[in-house]
């Protein structure tokens, strides 16, 4: 017995001494709806809209200043948007673009939540309902979706963050140690953009109901912003769109008052939600998990609201194109990058932060070398589509400072093509188009000649007025869909 009892005291000072099996990470991914970045301070230092949350993760976190989303071949820009955020597919390979045609049978096998209920972690979603990918939706564990773009508590933002906070105290108490995946979703800033009343009256707007007479002028709304103009100087090529007529407050009216209201509702649901991320954030701090969770901040697609004679989404020009990207997390130092990435490569960089597979559907690229500073980038080049209106639509490449943007909208009777140096224009002022300055005719031919050869490698089935039409692809045609029965 004297032999034995070191023996076990050794044995037992040896297992205690073992480290212990490494916690795997968080992930809280926060996505609104129809934000540009130039809404927030991280991204335009000017603007009034307090988001001071949003504020400090991205003085924490790495700030993307070259995140896109792809573009979209409907209307409702949101869907394929958030198609590509749960499966890291490109736009022309979605599962409804085109009969699923360019995209594998098994892919909701392989969306964000399945990818990580296969390597054991707990999934939950909240966010709006509609314009969006069902099948992967309905893929996470806990599901609360509804759209909620209200004024009050229970109609607006604050809705979402309480189904958060009320999973995250469930966890708390069955003591869940499981990781886990929040996509924590907003249903606004997405019109019609109905503030609370204590926020609206901060930014100086009303929830405008008169078709006839724009609201108010008032000292407290925002500035016009630098690009507005009263209107497009030629059609965008979709014609009856309801983001360019008919949204409640806005209507077809584009003038001084009407706008800065509009940016001032878009403010006061900006600020909201930043409270109810405030709210989460201060939950997982006091369960001890904020440390050891990467949240992620980002927006389906930017908005127009003035810039450029525009209110919608359906164009290519920055403050629509382009997307707010946050992420903050264990072992992040803080700083910006100009990396060119696509809100597709999402699902691949949460993967990676995350230690798990990713998998073999996805066509982004993981984000994670160039957060923790081991790479610039991960592509050179970036691409965007818009055929959601008139065929074929618009395109645009970009590549270093330069962007090539092409419009073949309305049956031919609208053809256009805009050069910009980002790096001397970054608003895109339409007085400082480069494309019929003889100075650039080169740059402009390299450009062209890169759209072309972006537009092949996607798979765009469209081809322009100046390119070769023989390339173009058939589109499948739609199955009719199956009418319910009741349905009317």
């Amino acid at each position: 017995m004297k032999r034995i009892l070191p023996t076990l005291c050794l044995a037992l000072i040896s297992a205690l001494s073992l480290p212990a099996a490494e916690k795997k990470p968080n992930i809280l991914f926060i996505l609104v709806d129809d934000q540009s970045p130039f809404d927030l301070k991280a991204y335009d230092p000017q603007s009034i809209c307090d988001t001071p949350t949003i504020d400090k993760l991205a003085a924490e976190g790495v700030v993307f200043d070259g995140a896109y989303h792809m573009g979209s071949f409907s209307g409702a820009v949101c869907t394929p948007s958030r198609h590509m955020i749960m499966t890291g597919r490109t736009v022309w390979h979605l599962p409804n673009w085109n009969n699923s045609q360019n995209c594998p049978d098994n892919i909701l096998d392989n969306v964000m939540a399945e990818a990580f209920n296969r390597a054991g972690y707990d999934t939950m979603r909240t966010c709006k309902k509609g314009n969006s990918y069902a099948g992967a939706n309905g893929k996470f564990t806990v599901v609360h979706d509804a759209t909620k773009r209200g004024g009050t508590e229970e109609t607006g933002s604050a809705w979402h963050g309480k189904q958060v906070l009320e999973y995250l105290a469930q966890r708390e108490a069955a003591q869940d140690e499981d990781p886990f995946l929040i996509y924590f979703g907003f249903s606004h800033p997405h019109d019609t953009r109905d503030g609370t009343p204590e926020l609206l009256a901060k930014y100086g707007a009303v929830n405008h109901k008169d078709k006839s007479t724009p609201p108010a002028l008032h000292s407290k709304q925002p500035p016009l912003p630098v690009n507005y103009l009263p209107e497009h100087p030629f059609h965008h090529g979709h014609p009856g769109l309801r983001d360019e007529t008919s949204v409640s407050g806005v209507w077809e009216r584009r003038d001084e008052a009407t706008i800065r209201n509009e940016l001032g509702r878009e403010f006061a649901c900006n600020e909201n939600i930043d409270r109810q991320i405030d709210k989460v954030l201060t939950k997982l701090d006091a369960m001890g998990e904020l440390d050891n969770t990467y949240i992620i901040y980002t927006a389906d697609h930017g908005m127009a609201i003035g810039r450029h004679g525009l209110q919608g989404k359906q164009n290519l020009y920055q403050h629509t194109w382009r997307v707010p990207y946050i992420v903050k997390g264990p072992g992040i130092e803080p700083g910006r990058v100009q990396a060119n990435s696509y809100l597709l490569d999402t699902l691949p960089t949460l993967c990676d932060l995350a230690g798990i597979e990713i998998p073999d559907t996805v066509e982004g690229i993981s984000l994670k070398p160039v957060i923790f500073g081991q790479q610039a980038t991960v592509r050179d080049t970036l691409y965007g589509t818009y055929s959601g209106g008139t065929k074929p639509g618009i395109r645009t490449v970009k590549k270093g400072d330069w962007k090539l943007i092409k419009w073949d909208v309305m049956d031919g009777k609208v053809r256009e093509t805009q050069l910009f140096n980002l790096a001397d224009n970054p608003h895109e002022f339409l007085t400082q188009d480069l494309a019929e300055d003889p100075a650039y005719a080169d740059k402009l031919a390299e450009m062209e000649a890169l759209l072309l050869e972006e537009m092949r490698r996607h798979d765009d089935p469209y081809r322009l007025w100046n390119q070769p039409q023989e390339e173009a692809q058939p589109i499948a045609s739609k199955s009719p869909r199956k009418k319910k029965k009741g349905a009317n």
